[in-house]
């Protein structure tokens, strides 16, 4: 809506940009942000701050709110997001389920659906599925983010072993039935992304680790994703890591991968689901053979070690359902990655942090690709709040 091509010194494009600066200010600080600090945010006279403002809130973008603290003078009207027309879909797609969130343009979710399915029965449920979204808030959608296991440049799905989806056109096929744009994002960037927009701030190197059926890696720096020029930074769970006898067939074909070992597959067993919930997981882990929760870890430490060697990497945070193993596992990971090898520093693991909705990712990166602008950490704990 508000993003186009800037790269021609145009006034449509420069006025974009300006619009894009005043709404960020209203979503630094909503309920906070004022027209004069507006002006004073973008350096822009108080009639043009006046101007966008008021385009703004017939895009029906923000809205008045309450009057701010005098200050000595007239009280000003505070700028708060417009909550109550436009809608972002998430749909968050996995082997066996897909979770379907509506996103207000504060961050909160206003409704969910889950979807089940099969692998033959998947195309057409998820299809139906959105179909119907795009019938009951006609109108209300304002861009879509499809967040799920694989290597894709946004629009197609390159590869997915989770989803043996190959070469896939997602991001049309979904653009037909929603008739809003669709931006497809790898599962764990999404996380990762999560992660970084709920924190003030956010220095160096981090390392994210999502550990479910398959695993998954990405790298951001100060708090933005650091992807590779080809779309594959992060594909990391089929990579040799286990060798000679104590080597396992993984699902790709090979041995020895990453996920043949470390993955919650691998370690808890079939029964184990990325759909389940924490406390399953838990029953799933209590009843699991303790040696392959050991190798496992051992295996991740390995990984670890030296991604964050070469990055130097200031933490390693672990996601995804992996966070419902608890202390233990991370225990016997720190305990791994502890030996100081020689000119190396120890690196801190932890787990994401809980409080993340699922969709929180994904909905950002749809939010700055549709508006140019970011949810702030406060604004995002918030919304996590009100889901709680």
């Amino acid at each position: 809506m508000l993003n186009g091509d800037d790269a021609l010194d145009t006034q449509a494009s420069v006025r974009r940009a300006n619009l894009r600066r005043a709404l960020q200010l209203v979503f630094r600080a909503p309920g906070a942000q004022t027209r004069a600090g507006i002006a004073r945010g973008t350096g822009l006279t108080a009639a043009t701050a006046s101007s966008l403002v008021a385009e703004l809130i017939e895009l029906r973008l923000i809205v008045d709110g309450e009057q701010a603290a005098s200050t000595g003078g007239k009280r000003a009207t505070t700028l708060s997001i417009d909550a109550a027309h436009h809608l972002i879909v998430v749909i968050v797609i996995r082997p066996t389920d897909a979770r379907i969130a509506l996103v207000a343009l504060d961050g909160t979710e206003v409704e969910t659906h889950r979807v089940t399915y099969t692998e033959k029965t998947r195309d057409g449920m998820l299809d139906e599925a959105v179909a119907d979204i795009a019938r009951e808030h006609a109108g209300r959608l304002l861009v879509a983010g499809v967040q799920l296991p694989g290597t894709t440049d946004g629009r197609r799905v390159f590869e997915s072993v989770q989803l043996d989806w190959t070469d896939v056109p997602l991001a049309d096929r979904f653009e037909r039935l929603l008739a809003v744009p669709v931006l497809l994002v790898n599962d764990v960037d999404a996380e990762a992304i999560a992660e970084a927009a709920r924190e003030d701030e956010s220095a160096g190197y981090r390392l994210f680790i999502h550990i479910g059926t398959g695993i998954g890696a990405a790298v951001t720096l100060d708090g933005e994703l650091a992807p590779g020029p080809r779309d594959r930074a992060g594909e990391i769970g089929h990579v040799q890591v286990v060798f000679g006898d104590d080597a396992r067939t993984c699902r790709c074909g090979r041995v020895g991968c990453l996920e043949s070992v470390a993955s919650m597959t691998a370690m808890l067993g079939d029964d184990f689901d990325d759909a389940l919930d924490d406390a399953a997981i838990a029953d799933l882990a209590a009843a699991a053979d303790q040696a392959g929760l050991t190798d496992g870890a051992r295996a991740l430490a390995r990984t670890i070690k030296l991604i964050a060697a070469v990055l130097d990497a200031a933490e390693v945070v672990i996601g995804g359902p992996a966070r419902a193993l608890g202390a233990p596992f991370l225990e016997l990971v720190q305990a791994e990655i502890d030996y100081t090898a020689t000119g190396t520093t120890r690196v801190p693991v932890r787990f994401a942090d809980a409080g993340a909705s699922i969709s929180t990712g994904v909905a950002q990166v749809a939010l700055s690709s549709a508006l140019g602008v970011r949810w702030s950490p406060a604004q995002l704990r918030a919304a996590s709040a009100l889901r709680d």
